[in-house]
This record gives structure tokens, C-alpha cells and sequence, in this order.
């Protein structure tokens, strides 16, 4: 995405007061995130925040950063406890003339079971791609912040399938 779509989203996320979420800002110095994580270390940063949903107290971290150093900022959701990604999204579609995030499953683990996850997603979910809609307004915030970690929390089971089920050839 496009750093003034980065700027937008933290803005929103900012000033909007979900109820179900607390949400922190956090300080970014020079517009980086110092001593965050290692693949975060001296990209810039529009906004950092850790997202808690009250009623699960599910955190996780939201970091609209420049993760390749290109120009091309990401929507990067780190688990809390920051060892990794949850998801990393840049692609925004326009559908019907409204802007999504939109990001793919694609597993890419070394194991040989990536195609039984993709297909436990897709089944379970519907699709391998999933669209959220860019909010308008802090009121669609609570909407935006419900659909991301849903994503993530499905990309979780996804990954996890193959411990759960013994998938055999």
C-alpha cells in the first residue's frame, strides 16, 4: 500500500475508541519502531499499536511499516508474544469502487503438508484469499479490527491442521 494509505489507516486506528478493544499506541522514534523485533529494526514506521480484544484477551501487535524498504507499506500483525508474523498485508483492490485489503493463505512451511492447509482453509473458510474493507470512518474500525484477527486466528488453525489431523498419502 501506498504510504498515505498507511498514514490513513493509523490515523483511524488512533483516534477511534472500539469497545470490545483496547488499543496502545506505540512510541516510534525518527519514525522507527526501535528494539521491537529484529526484522523490524531501522525500517520506517508510520504507527505502531498493540491490539487487545477484551473479551478473549487476544493481543496482537498492528505495524504499518515499509517492510521491504521500497516505498511499499504493509499492514504487518505480529503474535504477541512477537516470535512472528501473524499476517503481512499490502494489496489493496478496489471492489465495486471500494477499497480491501486483500491477502492470500499461501503457507510456505519446509514439512510437505502446505497443500492440506491450503485446502483446510479454503474449505473452511471459503476462499484462500480474503478481502477486508478499508474503513471510512472510526465507526468501521470495529468491523476492520473483527475481520483481521479472524484472519489471523484462521491462518493459525490453518498452520496448526497437521498437528490436529494425521494427514497421510
Amino acid at each position: 500500500m501506498e504510504k498515505k494509505q498507511a498514514v490513513y489507516l493509523a490515523d483511524l486506528i488512533e483516534v477511534s475508541k472500539p469497545a470490545i478493544y483496547d488499543i496502545k499506541k506505540l512510541e516510534t522514534v525518527n519514525g522507527k519502531l526501535p528494539g521491537f523485533h529484529q526484522w523490524t529494526n531501522g525500517k520506517q514506521t508510520t504507527a505502531a499499536f498493540e491490539v487487545t480484544r477484551i473479551d478473549s484477551e487476544t493481543t496482537y501487535y498492528y505495524l504499518l511499516i515499509d517492510w521491504h524498504r521500497n516505498d511499499n507499506y504493509y499492514l504487518v500483525i505480529y503474535l504477541h508474544n512477537k516470535s512472528t508474523t501473524a499476517a503481512e498485508l499490502r494489496v489493496i483492490e478496489e471492489i465495486d469502487g471500494i477499497p480491501y485489503i486483500s491477502w492470500m493463505y499461501n503457507p510456505l512451511k519446509r514439512d510437505g503438508k502446505n497443500d492440506q492447509r491450503k485446502a483446510y482453509f479454503k474449505q473452511m473458510f471459503g476462499s484462500r484469499k480474503v478481502h477486508i474493507k478499508i474503513p471510512d470512518t472510526t465507526l468501521e474500525i470495529t468491523e476492520f479490527l473483527n475481520e483481521l484477527f479472524r484472519l489471523c486466528q484462521n491462518r493459525i488453525k490453518a498452520d496448526k491442521v497437521v498437528e490436529v489431523f494425521n494427514f497421510e498419502k
